[in-house]
């Protein structure tokens, strides 16, 4: 097969057979700058299933996102996680004593609360004996958190689960060089002073350049910010339709703030400091102004910039998933019924952030829906250049019989119905925390808009995505 990719930049020319073959219409932002306005669709079928419980969502809260470096920057991330977890307790009054389990997801580990979501639920008062345990999938990790938590319920294993996620980018763990480490290690294993010193006279200075982490693959050690220009460029994206997009996204997460949309968002009264009450990573610019940056990784020829990147952010979310039975016994009126969802793998290198093209179809199909029959997306955006990529990927029929396996295309989602309260772009991406962003979101929109069906999907490292339906609950 014929990689998408093998081309650089700088040398793929504007009349390139990838440049015709993606060549869509420009994307012109102006007119989806405001949101869409609220359409009553017909009820469509449920998507409930013969002998397996519903799983709904109750509620769903985060902290605000924040740039890191900003009020989170002396915090731990198991403080943030024990924040979201205090405020779905809050929000919904559920009792600490019926939750079954709570499950989060993180990225970046803090080395002293690897199992962060067990530090937090402690931290927030819940029992010793509630179980808790974390998981990790790149960018996708509170989505895995949730479907585990609908895999419990549905196999009846547990009637409510807490998931969540949590990342905090101000304060990554830095280490030493591997040589330093070696060299620490075997200093406390000898037993006598000329073995100390013997290891001592091995010591050089270089020793101590310390390893920093990087938003990179390990099995290609290149940069994600690197592999989305490729893309980009392999799908004849231009740097102002990725300008565009991201403006797009700024605009209407501004517009969902200042009308109250954002109603996941709790604050919190950070230690020492002010109350936060709002994301603030959400500055709409102008064309002009974003067109001044340099590209950050491809350089000089790259397209992907600052301004057209989600960018490093602290934050944490948690949602409240319950069996719908359990709910209603409960007293909740649940927000969605979270229904089928799909997990993708494709090459790492050429394909890294394509996770919503080959997950979305696989998940429609499953639940017997088509791409028509969606009234909210919600894509995670990584970059401009990914979600405008993924886009040209799933209106193209020759990408679909040549990548994909399939006779016709996916479909490209109406932008009208696409990311409308803002994305990750503007909203913040803090890695293990956009699932539960996204679901909610999902969840909410179709509440104020009056559609049935959401789809989430979002890429993840490792060339990994993940899709799933949300369902909106009878009113």
């Amino acid at each position: 097969m014929t990689t998408i990719l093998t081309y650089p930049f700088k040398n793929l020319p504007a009349a390139s057979k990838w440049a015709l073959r993606f060549s869509i219409r420009p994307l012109s932002c102006s007119s989806q700058l405001r949101a869409a306005p609220a359409v009553q669709t017909k009820t469509k079928k449920t998507l409930a299933k013969p002998n397996i419980r519903n799983v709904v969502v109750v509620d769903g809260v985060r902290t605000p996102f924040l740039l890191s470096g900003t009020s989170y920057k002396d915090l731990m991330p198991h403080d943030l996680a024990r924040a979201a977890l205090t405020g779905l307790l809050h929000r919904t009054s559920v009792p600490k004593e019926v939750v079954d389990y709570i499950i989060f997801g993180t990225v970046i580990q803090e080395v002293k609360t690897s199992n962060v979501a067990r530090e937090a639920a402690l931290g927030a008062g819940f029992s010793d004996k509630t179980p808790a345990h974390t998981v990790t999938m790149a960018c996708i990790s509170a989505n895995q958190a949730m479907t585990t938590g609908v895999g419990l319920i549905a196999s009846g294993q547990c009637d409510v689960i807490v998931a969540g996620g949590v990342e905090l980018m101000s304060d990554i763990p830095i280490r030493h060089s591997r040589k330093m480490r070696k060299l620490m290690l075997d200093l406390n294993k000898a037993k006598s002073m000329g073995q100390r010193l013997s290891l001592i006279s091995k010591f050089r200075f270089n020793f101590l350049a310390p390893e920093l982490p990087a938003v990179a693959e390990f099995s290609t050690n290149e940069t994600m910010g690197h592999s989305a220009d490729r893309l980009a460029a392999a799908f004849a994206v231009s740097r102002l339709e990725q300008d565009e997009y991201a403006l797009r996204s700024h605009s209407l997460a501004k517009k969902a703030q200042d009308e109250g949309l954002l109603s996941d968002v709790v604050p919190f009264k950070v230690p020492g400091k002010d109350t936060v009450t709002k994301d603030n990573g959400i500055r709409p610019s102008s064309l002009e102004q974003m067109a001044k940056l340099k590209p950050a990784f491809i350089k000089p020829y790259g397209t992907v910039t600052a301004a057209n990147s989600s960018f490093l952010t602290d934050g944490a979310s948690a949602v409240l998933i319950m069996a719908e039975e359990k709910a209603l016994a409960m007293g909740y009126k649940p927000k969605a019924y979270l229904r089928d969802f799909m997990y993708v793998s494709q090459d790492p290198k050429d394909q890294l952030l394509l996770g919503p093209t080959y997950a979305t179809p696989k998940v429609l199909e499953k639940a017997g829906l088509t791409i028509n029959d969606i009234d909210a997306f919600e894509f995670h955006e990584a970059f401009s250049g990914q979600i405008l990529a993924n886009f040209k990927a799933m209106d193209s029929d020759w990408f679909a019989e040549n990548y994909m396996s399939r006779k016709t295309k996916v479909g490209l989602p109406p932008l009208e119905k696409f990311n409308n309260w803002g994305g990750s772009l503007s909203l913040g991406h803090p890695f293990g925390a956009t699932g539960c962003r996204l679901v909610m979101a999902a969840a909410n929109r179709l509440r104020k808009e009056g559609g049935q069906y959401g789809l989430v999907a979002a890429c993840a490292a490792g060339g990994q995505g993940h899709a799933m339906i949300v369902e909106a609950y009878p009113k």
